[in-house]
């Protein structure tokens, strides 16, 4: 199939379809959400039959809301975020919710070196490269539509785009079960050998998106992870893989936040974890578990990627200074939530050592994530 033709199928965009279910509930339905440099923004919600909702806009394939009860039955929204698009085309917006690509996280010095070339690419964390670039995928405004159960967003990402070598097509599909489960699968196929890591970059507060640092310290948090990738100064890798054993990065049983957090080097955990098991195996695996006692909400990750950054917000504005402004009136500050981002290592493309990260045309990039919300009673 030429390439052209094949970027007009993918990027076919279809609005207003609506699923529903055999009661003729409504499952995924569709609003226009403003507009940004003349292009509309749509939001969908996914729901399902236990009173859970999940919101996501075209602009940078984003969650914008969660809601899932609590062990009484009241509902919140369990997600930071903004009341408009232009919170989250803002240069204040730290990534809430937002789908990450071409590469998530860091790339040390923005360069790599592939098939013999040297590649310079955007550089928006001092000298290194963070999320994408400075206009990643999470700044990009996604084609949508609606497939039997499932929202399908879709992306072209151009040759050069941010510098990275090779067109890019991008598709991330979003499911939401009766099991209480938000399945996201992520594809990308390429033109050129080029570095792919995606990662969905939600803000977690099970209290509630207000709920805070006070409510955050009271999270109890498990990872299936016996070692960590080691950073530098600025968030880059050695190279080094550190076992977790006697160090405050063991998160291997139930741990409240509060009893750890001040420990980790930094003020908080920014931390890429390498999971457990076989990481050349295609299938899902559990992640992490995170319980908030007082509201009975837990949350459940599972993926089939090598790691996961652990991070608990700690670059949020600290409390007594202004707060990023979010939805609902709400102020975010530093330790008001944390993210659990499937993900490759950091900075894979410059680490023999770390899972391959290139992407070879002919091959298919997958990547799925499961965030499975409930109530422990």
């Amino acid at each position: 199939m030429r390439f052209s033709h094949l970027k007009t199928v993918i990027l076919l965009h279809v609005f207003g379809s609506i699923m529903m279910d055999s009661n003729g509930q409504q499952l995924i339905t569709v609003a226009e959400w403003g507009s940004l440099n003349g292009q509309n923004i749509e939001k969908y919600t996914l729901r399902n039959n236990a009173s859970q909702e999940v919101d996501i806009i075209t602009y940078g394939a984003t969650i914008t809301s969660i809601r899932t009860p609590d062990k009484q039955g009241n509902v919140a929204d369990v997600v930071l975020g903004f009341d408009t698009v232009e919170g989250y085309s803002s240069t204040k917006n730290p990534y809430f919710g937002a789908t990450i690509g071409r590469v998530a996280n860091r790339i040390g010095k923005a360069a790599f070196t592939l098939n013999g070339k040297k590649y310079h690419v955007s550089a928006n964390n001092g000298q290194n490269t963070l999320h994408g670039g400075s206009k990643g995928w999470s700044s990009k405004i996604w084609n949508a539509t609606i497939r039997n159960d499932r929202l399908v967003l879709s992306l072209l990402s151009e040759d050069g785009d941010q510098g990275f070598p090779g067109a890019a097509i991008a598709s991330v599909s979003f499911r939401l079960t009766v099991h209480g489960e938000l399945c996201i699968d992520m594809k990308v196929f390429v033109t050129k050998a080029t570095p792919i890591n995606l990662a969905n970059h939600s803000y977690f507060n099970l209290a509630g998106h207000k709920g805070g640092a006070t409510e955050l310290y009271k999270h109890e948090v498990m990872l299936n992870s016996d070692r960590w990738t080691v950073t530098d100064t600025e968030g880059i890798p050695t190279g080094e893989i550190r076992s977790v054993e006697n160090t405050v990065m063991d998160l291997r049983n139930l741990t409240v936040l509060k009893d750890a957090i001040d420990r980790v080097p930094g003020g908080g955990y920014d931390t890429n974890f390498c999971l457990t098991g076989d990481i050349f195996a295609d299938k899902n695996k559990f992640v992490a578990k995170v319980l908030h006692p007082t509201s009975g909400r837990y949350l459940e990750v599972y993926s089939n990627q090598p790691g996961v950054q652990f991070y608990t917000a700690n670059f949020l504005p600290a409390e007594g200074s202004t707060g990023v402004q979010g939805k609902d009136k709400a102020e975010y500050f530093k330790h008001g939530a944390f993210c659990l981002e499937t993900q490759d290592y950091p900075d894979a493309v410059n680490h023999e050592n770390f899972p391959n990260s290139i992407l070879e045309p002919g091959e298919i990039y997958r990547h799925n994530v499961i965030y499975k919300f409930g109530v422990s009673t």
